[in-house]
């Protein structure tokens, strides 16, 4: 039994919470470099993977103690999933969709449903893929996918893309509307079986980093749903997919920086302190120490954004939206100039293949697109700054008065 199983709901163990961090340290270090080479040269995440993730308890990390889970709390979590952060990018995305998605499901499911599909999204049994994007509408309430009603079955049309470890998984978490509606008072969440009739699957091949996870087109042809496959009332699947999924995952991605960001600095610092030019190692050039020195700071600026906004929404403040999408915004901006930096220190070698920075480099440019752009975290950003801002009165005008150099020049002029 490793150390995640000794961890107790209600309290973290320094002692065992530290030994667990070790572990999971040395894990990435060992293990998980030699999963890295091989879904690197294989283009493919072997599905023994997952099977060694879930044994070693490191999929059901946040889950609570009563639903099989290890119980750590989530900004406790995070630091852990920083570590798995400094790994190959596939690698953190099991762990961390594993130790998230079933947040979005429990919150509005049944007993029925917690027993039927939590438990086993937090032991690791049911890998549930998040399946809001579609290729022709934006990331919210302007949803095309819809569904019809018929008695106790849903018919379900439409597509979805981008869709990570949608080939793979066994439930799609799939946001719709009800045909004919309009915003988010129309929208559903819905469990559906990976083996639903009329659905085609399309695996869209291999992307620019984070090699080897799997990422669907999905298209439904009045795909049979049962209504208690429903999570929550009609008109509250946006609830669903922001409330429990998107805000703590925003969040955690945050943290994927932090941890991707540090493993590019680790390299950078590695490479500045062998590589000599003319007699000296870079490490020893001001311009290079100093890139260092800012990357430095900036990974721990983030990182401490990431924890606070961790704790702000553990503790159900209102303003824990808005901090989510700060620490994502914050975080990606961040590891885009660390990972530029630590690729320059390492000049034209760490341009190939053959460097471990080349695959970070590829592996930090998909955090901006992940669980909403840049874009999308600026606009929720911008709307909440200016809602909160106080309505001020407009300044008066000035009272006219001959005094004054325009006056006294006019003055002058006659």
């Amino acid at each position: 039994m490793t150390q995640a199983a000794t961890i107790a709901a209600d309290a973290v163990d320094e002692g065992d919470f530290a030994a667990l961090k070790a572990e999971i340290a040395a894990y990435v270090a060992n293990e998980g470099e030699a999963w890295t080479r091989r879904i690197e040269d294989e283009r493919a995440v072997p599905p023994e993977l997952r099977e060694e993730l879930s044994a070693r308890g490191y999929l059901s990390l946040a889950g609570p103690v009563e639903y099989g889970g290890r119980g750590i709390p989530f900004s406790r979590y995070l630091e852990l999933l920083e570590l798995f952060s400094m790994s190959h990018a596939s690698l953190r995305m099991i762990v961390h969709v594993a130790n998230g998605v079933w947040r979005a499901v429990d919150q509005f499911a049944t007993e029925e449903q917690r027993r039927q599909f939590v438990l086993p999204a937090v032991t690791g049994a049911c890998t549930v893929a998040f399946t809001l994007t579609e290729p022709t509408a934006g990331t919210g309430a302007d949803l095309r996918c819809s569904v019809e009603r018929e008695g106790d079955t849903y018919h379900l049309s439409g597509e979805k893309h981008l869709i990570t470890f949608g080939v793979s998984c066994d439930r799609w978490l799939l946001f719709a509307r009800l045909a004919g509606t309009t915003g988010k008072d129309g929208t559903v969440a819905l469990l559906v079986d990976r083996a639903t009739p009329g659905v085609e699957v399309q695996d869209m091949g291999e992307s620019l980093g984070v090699r080897g996870t799997d990422h669907a087109h999905l298209v439904f042809d009045r795909a049979p749903v049962p209504v208690a496959d429903r999570l929550g009332d009609e008109g509250r699947g946006l609830e669903v997919a922001f409330g429990g999924f998107l805000t703590p995952s925003r969040i955690a991605v945050g943290m994927t920086c932090v941890g991707l960001a540090r493993r590019a600095q680790e390299l950078a610092v590695a490479h500045a302190k062998t590589r000599e030019t003319f007699g000296k190692p870079l490490a020893a050039r001001q311009a290079i120490s100093f890139a260092l020195a800012e990357n430095a700071a900036d990974i721990e600026a983030a990182r401490q954004l990431v924890l606070h906004a961790a704790r702000e929404w553990e503790k159900g403040a209102p303003e824990a939206s808005t901090l989510s999408s700060m620490a994502k915004l914050t975080a990606v901006e961040m590891i885009s100039r660390v990972t530029d930096k630590a690729l320059q220190v390492h000049g034209g070698i760490g341009f190939w293949a053959s460097q471990p920075i080349e695959r970070v480099y590829r592996d930090a440019r998909a955090q901006r697109f992940e669980e909403g752009t840049n874009e999308i975290q600026k606009t929720i950003i911008a709307r909440d700054v200016v809602a909160a801002a106080p309505q001020l009165e407009p300044a008066s005008p000035p009272a006219e008065s001959g005094a004054g150099p325009a006056g006294s020049g006019s003055e002058r002029a006659s």
